[in-house]
Parts: C-alpha cells; structure tokens; sequence
C-alpha cells in the first residue's frame, strides 16, 4: 500500500487520531432496515450518519476526477478500491465537527476492513448488525414502492449472495473479538430500535466509566 496513502491521506490520519471518534459500523442485508434505524440513532444518541454508498454516489455528481474515476469503475462492475471510499469517509468524518460516527455500509468485506483499520489507525467501538432472514428481506424490498430498479427478486437474491459471501467475514472477525452486538431486524421498527437503544445505552455507561 506504500505509495497509495498520500501525503493527504496521512495527515487525515494524524487528525482524525487526535479527535479520538466513536466509530460504529452498521451492517446487514439489503432491507434489513439499517437506514431506518440509523436515522433513529442520529435523532437519539448524537451521532453522524455516512454512509459509504451516499458518499461515492456525491463524488460522482460533483464531477471530480475522483468522482469520474469512481463512475467508470462502477459501470465496468469493477469494485471501487477501499482506499478511495476510506479517504472518502476520512474527509466526511474531519468535516463534521462532530465525534461519534455511524459508518454504514462498510466494511462491505475483509478487504475494506482491513484497510480501514491500516489507514485509519480506528477500531470500530462494536459492530451493530442487523440480522434478518432472507425470506423477510426479500418481502420488504418487493413491497417498498420507491421506484429502484434493482429491487426485482433475480438482483435483491443476488445481492443477498454478495452480502453473505463479502460481510459476513467481517461480522465474524469482529465477532471473534468480542465486537458484534446482533440486533434482531425481522421485529417491528419500534422493537427493533428498543433492542438497539439498549446497546447505546450501554455503550454510554461504558465510556462515562
């Protein structure tokens, strides 16, 4: 990685490191309600939502060359380099002003984990991972009228294969460690956002001892 982290990318580094931020990565299938529940916690506990998805998807629109570089790559079907969606979220975290972060989205595999933390020098306080089986997932995406072409039943099942074989890597190694709070998505939203106000809450207690 050497000559990939830039003499930029480095000094993010040694600011983000002195601001010392909360980081919270968020995963789950598609449909299992991650967005939702990261709005409720933004509203309740304070935190800055980034989601690596939005941030490509504004690069693109601002016309950078990043953002060019990031279009094509994405057509082609390659998968963007996790340096160029770390820096991304690097950038976004500096601008906030704020020191609690829920990263969603990302890692999406071990490759992007483990960049992030070589980049970064951050650990993720815990992983909130939303689980949710397959059959439920699909019928919330059929049913949820907003008009994406990719919620038809041959991509959302595909999407569930990449999710297993890229994420769920990642969930175990932090499991592994002791960092996975699993929260059960398949309940109503209100349930689900008790389940994970308790984890929070937790979390406080935590960092005030």
């Amino acid at each position: 990685m050497g000559s990939a982290v830039d003499a930029a990318t480095m000094e993010a580094t040694q600011r983000l490191i002195k601001k010392k931020p909360t980081v919270v990565f968020v995963l789950g299938g598609p449909g299992s309600g991650k967005g939702t529940q990261c709005a409720n916690i933004v509203k309740h506990f304070g935190f800055t939502h980034l989601s690596a998805g939005d941030l490509l998807r504004a690069e693109i629109k601002s016309g950078s060359e990043n953002g060019t570089m990031i279009e094509n790559m994405i057509k082609e079907g390659k998968i963007v380099p996790s340096e160029v969606t770390i820096k991304l979220l690097q950038n976004a975290m500096l601008e906030s002003g704020n020191d609690k972060f829920l990263i969603d989205g990302f890692p999406r595999n071990e490759e992007n984990r483990a960049a992030f933390e070589a980049v970064t020098k951050i650990e993720p306080a815990f992983v909130l991972f939303f689980e949710c089986s397959e059959e439920e997932m699909e019928r919330r995406l059929l049913s949820r009228n907003q008009g994406r072409e990719d919620d038809n039943i041959e991509t959302i099942r595909k999407r569930f294969k990449v999710f297993v074989e890229s994420s769920m890597p990642v969930v175990e190694y932090y499991e592994s460690k002791g960092k996975v709070r699993k929260i059960d998505a398949a309940k109503p939203i209100e349930e689900v956002f008790e389940a994970v106000k308790t984890v929070f809450t937790a979390q406080d207690d935590k960092v005030a001892a």
